[in-house]
């Protein structure tokens, strides 16, 4: 049975070439921080939409509309689906159906860009219907008077303060409460009466419902029930779903993320084979001696792979470390990322760096490690004692 190199050794011959080692380092970390980064927004924007959707919950929209922005229904819908089977009631006995209106006004940062921002025209009852929603400062609007409750995301991003002012529409709205969501993007939406958004807009139509299924009901009844009915053209699904729709974004952005992590991952791999090469080269004599010390190829192979895994690993904290300072920064300087959702416009997303993310980054840098040291490491293990000890 061989001998196994000792661990030690190995970690010891890479400290020894400290230059080439660090450089090595700092190439794999650069590409761990750009994928950690990557991989934080897209889990980011996966975490902000589907939390958005609560598991009883429907949202009926006209069929073939792909979002709440390009739906429209009469009241006459909202009247008539309020009180089909399988709805579930609130404490005062009414349905529990959230009839809404959105639109896409302009809002201003403060450094003078503007983004689309959507406003949801709702009822009292909205805040029963999205359970996830409350009010974390201040109130909710009244109706028929003026008054808006602001997402947090909202508050952040274009510093809009509790008691100050919004201007949207043809007028300005009194800011009396800051809307809290647990990171969904309701946080990144700005709510007013509905009556006041009609008013404003000069329409009386709604976008969508959002439908709260009674316990013990199956929701795919009330999904039927909605789609056979002749008078409207009307589609429900679950709000888990939809949101899940408005995150496909986020999937390519996923693969986006893996081709730039293939591409940058050769760079570096190319560059730990170079050090690795470069180790063997000065160290054939050292080999052959192992060699001659009963040391089997193997063992051999095992060591040098070992050093460019400690290598690669090195790279891994030290990108995780700069992509956690990177997010921590972002999410201060730039209060989140702004991105474009279906309904063209913008939700605030903070970048996280979550296990996940650190756990596919790390087998990222694994198989990079192990790919810029193999070679190298089967070159040295095929070194004879004879032939090495020649090149001392």
């Amino acid at each position: 049975m061989s001998r196994a190199i000792p661990l030690s050794y190995s970690l010891r011959s890479v400290f020894q070439r400290r230059t080439r080692a660090l450089l090595t380092v700092v190439v794999m970390a650069l590409v761990v921080l750009a994928v950690t980064v990557m991989l934080s927004l897209v889990s980011g924007i996966r975490r902000t939409l589907v939390a958005t959707g609560e598991a009883d919950n429907l949202i009926i929209i006209r069929k073939g509309a792909t979002n709440d922005g390009s739906s429209m229904l009469p009241i006459e819908a909202y009247r008539a689906v309020a009180y089909f089977p399988g709805i579930a009631s609130g404490a005062d006995g009414e349905p529990l159906v959230s009839p809404e209106m959105v639109i896409q006004p302009f809002f201003y940062r403060p450094d003078g860009g503007r983004e689309n921002v959507l406003v949801r025209g709702v009822r009292p009852v909205a805040f029963a219907v999205h359970r996830n929603v409350h009010i974390r400062e201040g109130r909710a609007p009244r109706s028929s008077s003026g008054e808006a409750a602001v997402g947090r995301a909202v508050a952040a991003r274009y510093a809009v303060r509790l008691g100050g002012d919004v201007r949207f529409g043809r007028r300005v709205w009194k800011v009396v409460g800051i809307l809290e969501a647990g990171g969904s993007s309701f946080e990144s939406e700005v709510w007013v009466d509905v009556n006041d958004l009609w008013n404003d807009a000069n329409r009386s139509i709604y976008n969508g419902l959002r439908v709260k299924v009674a316990p013990g009901s199956d929701p795919q009844v009330l999904v039927r029930r909605v789609a056979a009915d002749p008078r409207w053209t009307l589609e429900a699904k679950p709000e888990i779903d939809y949101y899940r729709e408005q995150a496909d974004s986020a999937n390519f952005l996923f693969r986006l993320t893996l081709a730039l992590g293939l591409i940058m991952g050769i760079g570096a791999s190319f560059g730990a084979m170079n050090t690795m090469f470069a180790a063997v080269k000065s160290r054939t004599a050292e080999i052959g001696t192992l060699r001659a010390l009963g040391f089997s190829r193997r063992s051999i192979l095992i060591s040098f792979v070992t050093e460019a895994l400690a290598i690669a690993l090195a790279g891994f904290a030290v990108g995780v470390l700069m992509a956690i300072a990177t997010t921590l920064g972002i999410n201060a300087l730039m209060k989140g990322v702004a991105i474009n959702l279906m309904t063209f416009t913008t939700a605030t997303v903070d970048l996280r760096v979550s296990a996940t993310s650190a756990l596919q980054v790390l087998l990222l840098a694994t198989l990079l490690g192990l790919a810029g040291g193999f070679l190298p490491a089967r070159h040295a293990a095929r070194l004879s004692p004879v032939e090495a000890l020649r090149r001392r």
